[in-house]
């Protein structure tokens, strides 16, 4: 029997997969209201303007499942940092350990979880691609929908390729099983040279906003721009990385006054939001809301929290300034009231939560999962002045990497000129470790500091206590079972 990879084992293969765009159900934030489970049929889809915004909107909707911000990415994306703990209870899910303890082997579920998400993204980015170019629309409205596609399946590879190493290249919807199936691993520099053509070709067309509130949320010119700077970040271009961040801070972004309700759900992209996938409770629509984000990082044992994993570590607790606000705004810890006026018990399964996906205990809906309105922060105007800092820094220009790093410490400040003191030095590598010590109180517990401190080298100074080991570590193992189901097509990474 052939064997190919199992690139797109969760979702139907080929012109197949269009039940499953036209079908499925996405959370509400006006475009993502699409109809319910089994109301559209395959036999009419990709025909119509309506079945290409179905398709698009399909694509957001399944950006917030659970492959994409529960445990298959709290694993790869959070749990090997020395941000997070495990959490819930010392038995519940002990898979963890193995990736905090760098001990994970290539066949562990949540590995597959993650690349099998990943690639249902672009899967659905690929359909879109594919079929919107022979729908007669409003050739507008097509352009942009083809720039919100290719967004999305660069922000997938970037994820992809930043976890994996060199990932296949999938770029349209496989018809043909001798030739599109079994594809091999493309090098890392492909995978980011593709991205970056995605994200380029975006650009140029994506909106910098959009009018109608129900658009809100969707892909915009910043957000490609800002993702290209990431990228440009990783790839160490750090030209390229001040061209794209201050053409964004140009765009009128800004920060919010006070780092805490950054993350409350009524400031939901805000004026400091670049990129956040869209989450919501639906009473009507129970499948819309499915978002288990919040759920599975919430306080545990309490109604309307959650199941207490991926916790803060007493590393990043110890890691702030003395006064730093930004501590308390993302740990929430026992025995203390919220800022929303919730009571923390003070003896509990664990002494501390992540307070940047916790959801007031009260908008808890029964038969709901817990906090399924808390969109996911994705890429926040902080982040830009941090890229921003760091090139400014790398190509010896002290003053600008002051400049921007001085905005992001003065809101985090919230006027208590007592703390946070300006950087003021002009040496670039103590002016590299106080941007890197930023970073990571600025982002923690947002997914990031992980794969930071591995682009950074600082892997076995930083992870080393915990296994990681130079090497082998800088990259999760590819997922058995599509080496298996690849007939040995796709290639292990070294020390798996």
């Amino acid at each position: 029997m052939k064997q190919y990879n199992n690139l797109y084992k969760t979702a139907a293969l080929g012109i197949g997969l269009a039940l499953s765009i036209g079908i499925l159900p996405s959370c509400n934030k006006g475009f993502l209201d699409v109809p319910e489970q089994g109301k559209q049929q395959s036999t009419i889809f990709w025909k119509t303007a309506d079945d290409a915004t179905a398709g698009v909107n399909a694509i957001y909707g399944n950006l917030r499942s659970w492959e994409n911000t529960a445990f298959p990415a709290i694993a790869i994306e959070s749990t090997g940092s020395d941000d997070a703990d495990k959490g819930s209870t010392a038995s519940d899910a002990s898979f963890f350990l193995q990736f905090d303890q760098f001990t994970i082997d290539p066949d562990q579920g949540n590995i597959s979880g993650f690349w099998n998400g990943q690639y249902r993204n672009i899967n659905y980015t690929n359909q879109v691609l594919d079929n919107i170019p022979g729908i007669t629309m409003d050739e507008n409205l097509k352009a942009r929908y083809l720039a919100e596609a290719k967004f999305v399946r660069a922000f997938s590879y970037f994820r992809l390729v930043r976890a994996f190493g060199g990932v296949p290249l999938r770029l349209h919807v496989p018809k043909d099983a001798n030739t599109d199936y079994n594809l091999p691993r493309a090098s890392v520099a492909e995978v980011y040279a593709q991205i970056e053509k995605d994200l380029n070709e975006a650009a140029v067309v994506l909106p910098a906003s959009y009018t109608a509130t129900t658009d809100i949320g969707r892909a915009t010119k910043g957000a490609a721009l800002t993702l290209h700077a990431k990228v440009a970040m990783y790839l160490k271009k750090w030209t390229d990385v001040m061209t794209y961040t201050n053409t964004v801070m140009g765009m009128g972004y800004s920060l919010l006054p006070n780092y805490e309700k950054v993350f409350r759900i009524e400031n939901e992209n805000s004026v400091e939001s670049i990129f956040e996938i869209q989450c919501a409770l639906l009473p009507n629509n129970k499948d819309a809301s499915n978002s288990q984000y919040s759920q599975v990082q919430g306080v545990r044992g309490i109604t309307g929290g959650g199941w207490g994993f991926n916790v803060p570590s007493a590393n990043l607790a110890a890691a702030y300034e003395t006064g730093d606000p930004r501590r308390d705004a993302t740990i929430i810890f026992r025995g203390e009231t919220t800022p929303s006026g919730d009571f923390i018990p003070a003896t509990g399964d664990n002494p501390m939560y992540n307070q940047k996906s916790y959801v007031p205990f009260s908008l808890f809906v029964p038969n709901f999962n817990e906090g399924a309105q808390q969109n996911v922060r994705m890429l926040r105007y902080s982040d830009v002045l941090l890229m921003n800092a760091e090139a400014a820094n790398e190509l010896n220009n002290s003053g600008q990497a002051i400049s921007s790093l001085e905005q992001v410490r003065l809101r985090a400040r919230e006027g208590n000129t007592a703390i946070l003191p300006k950087v003021t030095t002009t040496d670039q590598v103590e002016m590299r470790k106080a941007i890197y010590r930023e970073r990571r109180v600025e982002f923690a517990m947002e997914f990031d500091r992980y794969f930071d401190v591995i682009r950074q080298g600082r892997g076995t100074e930083v992870f080393g206590p915990k296994g990681w080991k130079a090497g082998r570590n800088e990259v999760w193992p590819i997922p058995q079972t599509e080496i298996d189901l690849s007939g040995g097509v796709l290639t292990q990474n070294p020390g798996f």
